[in-house]
């Protein structure tokens, strides 16, 4: 086997596991409404920061309350229909293949408007040692 076919394989390999790893028993209707999976967290050569990435998952109809974060959110839109309300901007409604930027303690929220699961990867360069999420009051 070549290094191009081995590369290939491990790959496969790697996607086998993470689709069994994320998959579910639970019917669509059993599921959180908002469910996250932690993916990475690492420190950042800049003291007192750090990234983290995480998959949120939305089932239809599905909003995240009005929050914020202590650093900026880059968001890539794997599946789904979503509308991100960000204060100070006009809604926007993004699709798989979007990218969105939320900057640091800006409050926003996001809903699935489609008929079927939606699903971002979130990628946080935050404040260390700060809760990630903080809600509106």
């Amino acid at each position: 086997m070549g290094i191009g076919s081995t590369i290939v394989v491990a790959v496969c390999a790697g996607l086998a596991a993470l689709t069994a790893s994320c998959g579910s028993a639970a019917t669509q209707s059993e599921r959180e409404p908002v469910s996250r999976t932690d993916l990475q967290r690492h420190d950042l050569s800049i003291p007192g920061r750090e990234a983290l990435q995480t998959r949120v998952d939305f089932q239809p109809g599905a909003q995240a309350a009005r929050h914020k974060h202590p650093g900026e959110e880059i968001i890539y839109v794997l599946k789904g229909t979503l509308v991100y309300d960000i204060d100070g901007q006009s809604s926007k409604t993004v699709t798989a293949g979007d990218v969105l930027f939320v900057p640091a303690g800006t409050f926003h929220s996001v809903r699935n408007v489609g008929d079927d699961e939606g699903s971002e990867l979130a990628t946080y360069v935050v404040d260390k040692d700060k809760p990630l999420v903080v809600l509106a009051k």
